[in-house]
């Protein structure tokens, strides 16, 4: 892997306020090759069961292609297509034998053994790249209000108020095939951090407030401050909430 950080990581999962766990967050470590990782959210919906069995899926199909790729050989990029692909088709195929209408989010980054990364998303799960506590990126929601802050009708913080917030335009189970939005990092290096989050947790976050949070506490100890942070600021109606954190530490610490 690049020289010069190790990587640390942590996930976190509430229900919050729900009567169901309709997100899932999983953090796989490569079978074979060290310092290759994928990290994957997925917020579920539809029905009582239905957003759980469509996450479900997503992750079931993330652990199966990620076991099959090859760092140096296989394309990350591929990879992170055919896992949006095949989880929307399994979807479809799951709502056919149900009552349920169910649809996923899905947010991944797949980190290379020589330090490149990838990402992509489909819907409101987000994925941020912090430099120290500075934001370097974030992905663009799939959602009516990140249209209107498209077209300079709403400013970003008015988007995280509006009462239409959580109407999306893209996710995957859907009649159409999803839209990606895809983003390459050539070369990632210590002091950077990588965070994929349900919209249960960066609904009540500002970018500002996850930066330093990241770059100050432990990937644990970060995961757990922003779930207790979102949950107190959920006042009794927070959502589901996951996160995935991999910070890029130096190796003389």
């Amino acid at each position: 892997m690049g020289k010069g950080y190790r990587l640390s990581a942590s996930t976190g999962i509430h229900k919050g306020d729900r009567e169901y766990q309709q997100d899932r967050v999983v953090l796989l470590k490569h079978p074979r090759v060290n310092g290759c990782v994928l990290g994957v959210v997925a917020d579920g919906m539809g029905g009582r069961s239905g957003g759980r069995k469509a996450s479900d899926q997503v992750m079931l199909t993330a652990s199966q292609l990620f076991e099959r790729y090859a760092p140096g050989i296989d394309e990350a990029d591929d990879l992170l297509q055919q896992l949006v692909r095949e989880s929307h088709l399994v979807i479809k195929l799951t709502a056919v034998s149900s009552e349920e209408e169910p649809h996923s989010t899905i947010a991944a980054f797949l980190i290379n053994p020589k330090g490149d990364c990838y990402w992509i998303h489909t819907g409101d799960s987000r994925i941020y790249h912090f430099r120290g506590k500075q934001l370097v990126m974030r992905t663009l929601d799939h959602s009516y209000v990140q249209e209107l802050v498209d077209q300079g009708e709403i400013t970003e913080e008015e988007a995280t108020v509006h009462p239409d917030s959580n109407i999306l335009t893209a996710c995957l189970g859907t009649e159409n095939e999803p839209p990606t939005a895809s983003h390459y990092i050539p070369q990632l290096v210590s002091g950077d951090i990588l965070m994929a989050c349900t919209d249960g947790v960066w609904h009540y976050l500002s970018p500002k407030e996850l930066g330093v949070a990241l770059s100050a506490l432990s990937a644990r100890e970060a995961t757990e401050f922003l779930i207790d942070k979102a949950r107190a600021r959920g006042q009794g109606s927070g959502d589901n909430l996951s996160l995935v954190v991999v910070k890029l530490e130096p190796l003389d610490d």
